[in-house]
């Protein structure tokens, strides 16, 4: 019952019926948070894909509430990390892409876990939670090293499984950092402490390369692999902008004169039933943890893949595919098992409500809203839309109904979400929805911190 009294509070103390106060340390709850890169809405209970086997993602799913709608604040792993990890949105940084040092925008003591470091958490990590596995020493108790350990395993190239036939049928499961990062947050699972814990489990896959073991591409056979629903003229009505970050003539022109479209999606497919394993052995330890019942469990995906929709690949753009994700709480005596939210919601919201949950001060540089609210309630009213942001000034404002794109030099983009799922019809320069396209702007950022200058490669 202490678990579901400190939720109450934090749920009540959004209204101003209650003040936010701490809790003494062996009352406060756990938090194991797990953070996935790479990996799109392609896991089954999400039904966007039917080719997609993740029953440990099904089954978190089951233990608690799954958001459908929930999407990222940048579409790079970067940027999405330093947004989500750090509180501020990137047009508030200046972090907006890959290469755009989240160092630079993010002041140690400022990140979500050095909250909970400062609230008396024993507070450990590994694997990826910041980008390039970097993080800020001074907010955590302790990192696992990642000194000896392989990302893709001996001898994978980055283009293997993707543009290069390569499956290396030797590799082992324990060749991949991913292992090992797992069987770290197992034994911190089974620390006993008088300190609560906040540990943080970030898995690679499914990064490129598109490698894991032989064994997981045999529930994918390539005979069998289905091509995602797309248009061959589905670039035909967006603007340049939008072209551009499609880029049809890269990834996309390559599959085409190669033959390797399905090829590759059997990869992706195996590369994220590895992970899904990783999850399975995350999972037996957690409900095997005399702390379950205190224990707060959060997972999350940096941003989405596209594999051939809109002739793009990878993320790096503003479309359904390469932002929306998987999002998954178990909050005991709060959520109910097996429930699911359609609000649509955004990573930015994950650090507030985390820390309301914990009784944690919100530091004033956060932004996004607390959802405990819509995990005790998923019909709970709830009016903010999830905001996508991809390089200076290019903006997605996602709602229930709509997806709103504006680009920097002017070009939108809007489709109706529910009619159109796969965004075949842009309807931005229909005048029956200007009234749409008028309120969804009003969310657009008014002031942005300038992008760092790129020079060409010559």
């Amino acid at each position: 019952m202490r678990l579901l009294q400190f939720f109450l509070l934090a749920v009540f103390s959004l209204g101003g019926m209650m003040p936010s106060a701490p809790a003494e340390a062996n009352d406060k709850p756990n938090v194991l948070f797990v953070a996935v890169d790479d990996l799109n809405h392609w896991v089954t209970f999400m039904q966007r894909n039917p080719q997609a086997k993740t029953p440990n993602f099904d089954r978190l799913a089951k233990m608690g509430l799954a958001f459908t709608n929930a999407y990222c604040a940048v579409p790079a792993c970067e940027p999405s990390r330093c947004a989500l990890m750090g509180g501020r949105r990137p047009w508030v940084t200046g972090c907006y892409l890959n290469g755009d040092s989240w160092k630079q925008h993010q002041k140690a003591g400022e990140g979500l876990s050095a909250q909970f470091l400062k609230a008396g958490y024993h507070v450990a990590g590994a694997g990826k939670i910041y980008h390039s596995m970097a993080y800020h020493q001074s907010e955590w108790t302790e990192y696992m090293s990642k000194t000896g350990h392989s990302l893709n395993g001996p001898g994978v190239q980055k283009m293997d499984g993707y543009h290069n036939d390569k499956t290396h049928p030797e590799l082992k499961d324990e060749d991949l950092i991913d292992w090992h990062t797992t069987d770290y947050c197992i034994e911190q699972l089974r620390r006993v402490d008088d300190k609560p814990f906040f540990i943080a489990c970030g898995l690679y896959k499914p990064h490129l390369p598109f490698v894991v073991p032989r064994k997981y591409y045999d529930d994918f056979p390539l005979d069998s692999i289905q091509l995602p629903p797309h248009q061959d003229n589905d670039l035909d009505d967006v603007p340049p902008a939008g072209v551009r970050m499609a880029n049809p003539k890269g990834d996309h022109a390559k599959f085409l004169k190669s033959g390797r479209w399905k090829a590759a999606i059997q990869s992706y497919l195996a590369t994220c039933a590895y992970t899904d394993m990783n999850l399975g052995r995350l999972l037996d330890a957690y409900e095997k943890s005399p702390q379950r019942d205190n224990t707060i469990l959060v997972l999350w995906t940096d941003h989405g893949w596209s594999l051939g929709e809109k002739e793009h690949w990878r993320k790096f753009a503003l479309w359904e595919e390469p932002t929306r994700t998987p999002m998954i709480w178990v909050v005991p005596g709060l959520t109910q098992p097996g429930t699911r939210c359609e609000a649509t919601v955004d990573h930015m919201n994950i650090y507030p409500t985390l820390c309301k949950l914990a009784g944690i001060d919100v530091p004033e540089h956060v932004s996004g809203y607390d959802m405990a609210p819509l995990l005790a309630d998923t019909q709970a009213e709830w009016n903010y839309p999830a905001i996508t942001t991809h390089g200076y000034n290019n903006h997605a404002v996602r709602t229930q109904n709509f997806r709103y794109i504006r680009y920097d030099n002017g070009d939108e983009e809007l489709y109706a979400s529910q009619e159109d799922p796969y965004e075949w019809a842009n309807l931005a320069g229909d005048p029956q929805y200007l009234s749409v396209k008028t309120e969804l702007a009003q969310w657009l950022p008014k002031d942005q911190a300038p992008a760092r200058k790129r020079t060409k490669k010559k």
